[in-house]
């Protein structure tokens, strides 16, 4: 082991790991300590990491040879690839512990986990020796600055506490910042239960709409019956809407009309529209929010609409052209303009002028294996869906065609086919 005196688990958390030779395994995502039932510091048993293919595996301390600021190094880079699952007794440091509530012993003084810190003994074990902590002070309990105690100085948390007492999730949402939703989901799902639905509780609506976006259909609709409904009704709003139509038809009829009747009327109209068609066609698989301009619109303005930070490579890389109106069912469909041409032509011209025509469009009742059969044919990955009267009513992307074609369950699996632990 690296001569390494202290190491925060909050700040390790992210940190890239790397073989003896220098190749790259993945991220850490979370450190996993043997609560004790005396008052000695917990153990250290290893840390929780994620592969470039989203799986979560176990890593033992042992294995570990250094900890520096920017990265941890193993001992080998063969790693058992076997799902991380927390055994009983087990605890997430920074999933669990960070935001506990613990009392201070010398003063009895209620304080808040800041960061819990780890250290190496004689023996080439790590404990969890350190904790840093906010006290609570004050008439509406303030928290005041923070200091490290010694994990003996402070009275909780165990196992029960940590699974019975409500906890907030400010310090964990922190070491959140800058992952991306799918990272952020995949985290959720290795929490408990209680601790996944604090955490959604301390997220905010944009955000929490993103990460579920990113989980399964199950989580998906576990999380949403924990909200209450209005909170519920305003995540829908805030997610993309085929995939708040896709999780909505995954509900009964009684509460999935409950949650479109909360919803603001210019949110529920387009997922209702989609719901009208079945999952598995081109209608059901559709944004009905793609870049549409019209056709005295200049490149300047499609090149800033793609732009968008918010639009994802896929929709970004074909503007639509209709005779107004331009909202989704648009006027007569005229064609379309795809980016490269956009960026090929002066920024004066008008979008009109470079429209391609000769584009296949796709019927809303195109089944799967049909609209997966157009995208191999035109080299595409986003596609306009007209209907019989020539209005486009939205557009299908690669991203949403794959996940209805990938294994059920391959979120939860990451990366890998849901067979690899067989």
């Amino acid at each position: 082991m690296g001569a390494t005196n202290r190491v925060f688990a909050g700040q390790l958390a992210g940190l890239a790991v790397f073989g003896p030779d220098g190749e790259r395994i993945g991220r850490v995502r979370d450190v996993v300590a043997g609560l004790r039932a005396d008052r000695l510091p917990p153990r250290v048993l290893g840390v929780v990491v994620e592969l470039a293919t989203r799986r979560r595996i176990f890593v033992p301390m042992l294995r570990v040879t250094s900890i520096e600021a920017n990265a941890v190094t193993l001992s080998t880079g063969s790693v058992n690839l076997r799902h991380f699952h927390q055994r009983p007794n087990e605890v997430l440091v920074v999933g669990q512990l960070l935001d506990a509530h613990v009392t201070v012993e010398a003063s009895g003084a209620n304080a808040v986990v800041d960061d819990i810190g780890m250290e190496p003994t004689r023996t080439r074990d790590w404990v969890l020796g350190r904790v840093a902590l906010r006290e609570r002070t004050g008439r509406f309990g303030r928290r005041g600055p923070v200091r490290i105690v010694k994990w003996e100085d402070v009275r909780g948390p165990g196992v029960v506490e940590l699974e019975a007492q409500p906890q907030g999730a400010q310090q964990l949402l922190t070491t959140f910042e800058g992952m991306r939703a799918a990272d952020v989901a995949a985290v959720l799902r290795s929490l408990p239960v209680k601790r996944r639905y604090e955490v959604a509780d301390a997220l905010d609506d944009e955000r929490l709409a993103d990460v579920i976006e990113e989980l399964g259909d199950v989580d998906q609709k576990d999380l949403l019956a924990h909200l209450d409904d209005e909170r519920a009704a305003d995540i829908l709003e805030a997610m993309d809407p085929d995939d708040a139509a896709d999780l909505l038809a995954e509900l009964s009829e009684m509460d999935k009309n409950r949650l479109l009747e909360l919803m603001e009327p210019e949110e529920s109209e387009p997922v209702k529209r989609l719901l009208e068609y079945s999952a598995e066609s081109a209608g059901g698989l559709m944004t009905p929010e793609p870049i549409v301009l019209t056709p005295d619109a200049t490149i300047a303005e499609a090149l800033a609409r793609v732009r968008n930070p918010d639009l994802t490579p896929a929709l970004a890389s074909l503007v639509f052209v209709t005779r107004p109106p331009s909202a989704t069912p648009t006027g007569r469909y005229l064609g379309c303009v795809h980016i490269q041409r956009l960026l090929r032509e002066p920024p004066s011209d008008l979008v009109a002028g470079v429209l391609d025509t000769e584009l296949a469009k796709l019927p809303p009742t195109a089944s799967l294996g049909e609209v997966t059969r157009y995208f191999a044919a035109y080299n595409l990955v986003c596609a306009p869906v007209v209907d019989e009267t020539e209005h486009l009513l939205g557009a299908v992307t690669v991203d949403d065609v794959l996940d209805h074609l990938l294994p059920e369950g391959w979120r939860e699996n990451g990366l890998w086919e849901a067979t690899t632990d067989a």
